[in-house]
């Protein structure tokens, strides 16, 4: 058998070797501004975090092309139990900052690009290039409507369906532990 007959099925099936069209993203993103807590205002929803309810993403830079991360959130309600995840960030090479791989459970890769983030590194927008998940983050846990649904624009210019992305419910608290 030749590789190309045995490696089609796999790419199938990890759809990796699917072509996508080109997404934008930010030309340059400033690591130093861009690291600490984001609370997560929407996102696409994955079997790991469902019931998300408090949902922050921290980041630590560890050198100038690795990020720790620090997802967590309380699983089924404000006060449900605390789930934290620890993702590894993986600043690509000549991409401005804005692509990032992340690695989860030291096992594998995922694609990490940060589509947006505002002058004042206050609200940002994290995709991917198969359109697949998306997160609307903020530096604090409550954004105007208005605010949201701009951001929910971008994501749809961008090719992504809107209506696979949720609302993460947030307390009012940004003293959450």
């Amino acid at each position: 058998m030749n590789l190309k007959k045995l490696l089609m099925p796999i790419c199938l099936i990890l759809g990796g070797c699917a072509s996508h069209p080109p997404i934008a993203q930010m030309d340059y993103v400033d690591l130093d501004k861009f690291m600490g807590k984001w609370y997560v205002i929407g996102s696409t929803l994955t079997f790991l975090d469902k019931n998300a309810y408090n949902a922050i993403e921290t980041y630590e830079m560890l050198d100038p092309t690795t990020i720790k991360t620090t997802y967590e959130f309380n699983n089924g309600d404000y006060d449900g139990p605390k789930k934290v995840y620890n993702p590894r960030g993986f600043v690509q090479p000549d991409t401005g900052n804005a692509v990032w791989k992340m690695r989860f459970f030291n096992i594998f890769y995922a694609d990490y690009r940060i589509l947006y983030v505002d002058d004042n590194y206050d609200i940002t927008v994290i995709g991917r290039l198969k359109r697949d998940l998306a997160w609307i983050m903020a530096r604090e846990p409550q954004i105007s409507e208005e605010r949201y649904q701009s951001m929910l624009e971008l994501l749809k210019k961008e090719g992504y369906d809107i209506s696979s992305i949720v609302k993460i419910p947030q307390s009012n608290s940004t003293e959450q532990d």
